[in-house]
């Protein structure tokens, strides 16, 4: 049986597949990635970023390697899901203009509308910090550590309509030690994160099947 072959082209330098990369703070994965498009033989490149702050640190680091950012803020002032749809609707209508072929989501802390994740499926990929399906949601550290579990790690996985729960494409553990503080597992994993992701993208933009 044939596994799960996400684009429907491969890439290649002279012709890479257009990504686009949605992130809401620090953007350290944003960086990571776009340092790593910079080397040569790279079959991806990110054409555009987008965000939900305004001041997302991320935004710094598209601006250094030159990548426009969409800035799509929300509405307050409209109901929840009607503000989700409008929010959404509007990222589309920008990004469309980029002929973007692969989404990328790196700490980005919103849950996508069944509409959009239908719209571009199985074309939107997550890196998410635990190893699914154990400990989805906004803070797996802090659960991880409340459970006392000796390992975590970090998931990338397609994004469908739930929260963390589209095919899992690959893992990396890391040890959890029993001093650990939030911020110390977090940076421990945040390292394997920085390295796993591209390696999935690459993976991807050359036309690898996941079983």
């Amino acid at each position: 049986m044939e596994g799960l072959r996400i684009l429907s082209r491969t890439g290649s330098p002279s012709h890479p597949i257009r990504v686009a990369v949605f992130f809401s703070g620090s953007g350290t994965g944003l960086n990571a990635l776009l340092s790593h498009q910079a080397n040569q033989g790279c079959n991806h490149k990110t054409v555009v970023c987008v965000t939900n702050k305004e001041k997302a640190g991320g935004i710094v680091f598209a601006e250094n390697h030159r990548v426009p950012v969409i800035q799509e803020l929300l509405d307050a002032g409209v109901e929840p899901e009607k503000r989700r749809l409008d929010h959404e609707s509007r990222i589309i209508e920008r990004l469309e203009k980029y002929d973007v072929e692969l989404i990328v989501l790196s700490g980005y802390m919103r849950l996508l509308s069944k509409n959009f994740v239908d719209r571009f499926y199985p074309r939107i990929v997550n890196i998410h910090p635990s190893l699914l399906p154990a400990f989805p949601g906004a803070d797996a550290h802090a659960e991880v550590l409340k459970t006392g579990v000796k390992v975590s790690g970090c998931t990338v996985h397609l994004v469908d309509d739930g929260m963390d729960t589209g095919t899992i494409l690959a893992q990396r553990r890391v040890p959890v030690f029993e001093t650990d503080e939030r911020s110390q597992l977090a940076r421990r994993i945040q390292v394997e994160e920085h390295r796993l992701y591209p390696s999935v993208i690459d993976l991807i933009c050359s036309g690898h099947r996941f079983d």
